[in-house]
Parts: structure tokens; C-alpha cells; sequence
């Protein structure tokens, strides 16, 4: 059988609960790929929002979340001098520091990611309704 190319695009929206959360979108993200029908590829995924990232890191233990949660609040914390005055420029520098997009392999259908790893949404200015942006690119078929 003949493999094609293949461009799929879709949305995936939040809701947060807290100021400061990872939430995991491991899940989410797989069925986007499931249902893109590509087989061997790439998934981006990408956070349109200046107070907001996303990371791949472990997620077996939900206590590395929160360490993660806890070091940037020592690294950059909200009550700072800051110049900007909106009350969130720790949630900007945050979003610097973690990036706003991530690049995972498609292999057989799915992320191809490392067995404790697991790709997540960081919130650092909720709650909020955010969106996260996905594209599949690969070949369909095989």
C-alpha cells in the first residue's frame, strides 16, 4: 500500500483551575494524533498565550509536577519588583523560561515519547480558558 502526506489541524481547549498548574494533555494529544490517521510523523504543539508554556517531563509521579510548580515560584516570584504592573510578570518570565510549543515524533499512530514522559499545559496566570494549537504532519497509509 501507497503512504500519502498528510496536514491535520486541531484545537485543543482548556480550562484551568488554579494560577499556577501543569495540567497533562499526554492524552489529548494521542487521540489528536489518532485521529489525524497519520502513522509516522510529527505532532506540534503549540500555546498561543504569553502566560502559559509547555513542557514534556515526567509523569508517573504527579510530585514532579509540583516541584516544577514550586522552583519556578522560588525562581520568579509573583510579588517581584517588576516594571510591568498588570500583577502578572511572573507568569510572562515564567512562559519564557518553560517555551510555548513542543516538537513529539509520531511512530505507529501515536506520540512517540520516552516511557515516564508525558507533555504538559503550564498554566502561570489562571484560571483561565486557554487553547493549545496542534498540528500532525506525516504520512498516512503504509
Amino acid at each position: 500500500m501507497k503512504s500519502s502526506s498528510q496536514v491535520f489541524e486541531r484545537t485543543l481547549e482548556l480550562k484551568t483551575a488554579r494560577r499556577v498548574e501543569l495540567v497533562e494533555i499526554t492524552h489529548e494529544l494521542d487521540r489528536i494524533v489518532a485521529s489525524s490517521g497519520v502513522t509516522s510523523g510529527v505532532c506540534i504543539a503549540y500555546v498561543p498565550h504569553t502566560t502559559a508554556g509547555l513542557i514534556i517531563n515526567e509523569n508517573a509521579d504527579p510530585d514532579v509536577a509540583a516541584d516544577i510548580e514550586a522552583t519556578l515560584e522560588r525562581l520568579v516570584p509573583r510579588s517581584a519588583a517588576y516594571r510591568h504592573t498588570e500583577g502578572n510578570a511572573d507568569a510572562h518570565i515564567r512562559s519564557v523560561l518553560t517555551g510555548v510549543s513542543q516538537m513529539i515524533p509520531v511512530a505507529g499512530g501515536r506520540l512517540k515519547l520516552g516511557r515516564w514522559q508525558g507533555v504538559f499545559f503550564c498554566e502561570f496566570d489562571g484560571p483561565r480558558r486557554r487553547e493549545v494549537w496542534v498540528k500532525v504532519l506525516g504520512d498516512v497509509g503504509g
